[in-house]
């Protein structure tokens, strides 16, 4: 048996997410256009730099784009979750190309620190000043959801750090028109690498542990085994499997054991405890128990199917 809290609203939510997106979608292919013709002319690495990346970004919000639309396909016979995990997936996809973009970031400017070269400045500085402003209105038009949706948390990252890495080219720029350090150039796009790095991975990290059904960090297993073992006529709960299908969806399976042979009304008067209890203290959402009497099982808490 199972146990849903519906969400309100959460058609209107991903609507308007949808479109979010696209607007940030739009403003990056601008924004890297500008600044692969600005980089050519120019001869700035930070500025090509920072159009890969830009150009990175499209990419991302495309691919958060299409799983935010696919997630809201209904399931079927033969997608019983539907495309529920499909955001998970655009987060994991996204946090791998911040890692991969940066590590040939690294390589590209360690290249160009051992032959600087000459760089048109006022072009780089101009281009950074209009790429902070474009990134600057998706960052905020990205940033509310960010906070409660791993997917459009994947994008508004990609989005942040490129803002920064524009910020860095527009002082990169300033500093190479009035003190000539043109060497400048391939020190900030090393930063803007390791910055994403470093962003990077702990979003990777966190959409790994859904895709792998590995238990939230948030749920202690041990106290809820200890909670529904408290109450009435239970004498066992044990083969617990816990896992996040999306971030709004946390599973709860579980057998547990009765003191007697107790009928199919006292078993749902004792299923609605449990349920209440694990959705109003661990935030448990869909409950499946597989009651038993007198069952020669394996008792443990966790077992390997």
């Amino acid at each position: 048996m199972s146990h849903n809290h519906s969400h309100n609203h959460a058609h209107d939510h991903s609507n308007l997410r949808g479109r979010k997106l696209l607007i940030s979608i739009l403003l990056n292919i601008v924004i890297t256009v500008a600044q692969v013709i600005g980089g050519l002319l120019s001869g700035s690495l930070a500025l090509l730099s920072d159009a890969l990346h830009n150009f990175s970004d499209v990419i991302s919000l495309i691919v958060s784009y299409i799983a935010e639309k696919l997630s809201k396909k209904k399931a079927s016979l033969h997608k019983t979750f539907g495309y529920k995990r499909a955001e998970i997936l655009a987060a994991f996809i996204n946090a791998s190309t911040l890692i991969i973009v940066a590590i040939l970031l690294i390589i590209e400017a360690v290249k160009r620190f051992q032959n600087p070269q000459t760089i048109e400045s006022n072009l780089v500085i101009w281009l950074a000043f209009i790429a902070i402003l474009g990134n600057g209105f998706s960052v905020l038009l990205l940033k509310k959801d960010s906070k409660s949706n791993m997917n459009m948390r994947s994008a508004y990252l990609h989005l942040i750090t490129d803002m920064m890495a524009s910020v860095a080219v527009l002082i990169g720029g300033l500093l190479m028109k009035f003190y000539q350090l043109f060497w400048v150039d391939s020190v900030l796009t090393f930063a803007i690498a390791v910055y994403l790095i470093y962003m990077g991975i702990d979003l990777l990290k966190e959409s790994t542990k859904v895709l792998m059904l590995f238990t939230p960090d948030t749920i202690p297993i041990d106290e809820i085994v200890k909670e529904i073992n408290a109450i009435e006529d239970i004498s066992n709960v044990h083969h617990i499997h816990v896992w996040q299908l999306n971030e709004d969806e946390t599973h709860f399976e579980a057998h547990v054991d009765f003191e007697k042979n107790i009928t199919l009304t006292e078993f749902d008067v004792i299923l609605s405890k449990i349920e209440e209890l694990l959705f109003h203290k661990f935030e448990i959402n869909h409950i499946n128990i597989q009651p038993e009497f007198g069952k020669d099982d394996v008792k443990d808490v966790i077992v390997q199917d």
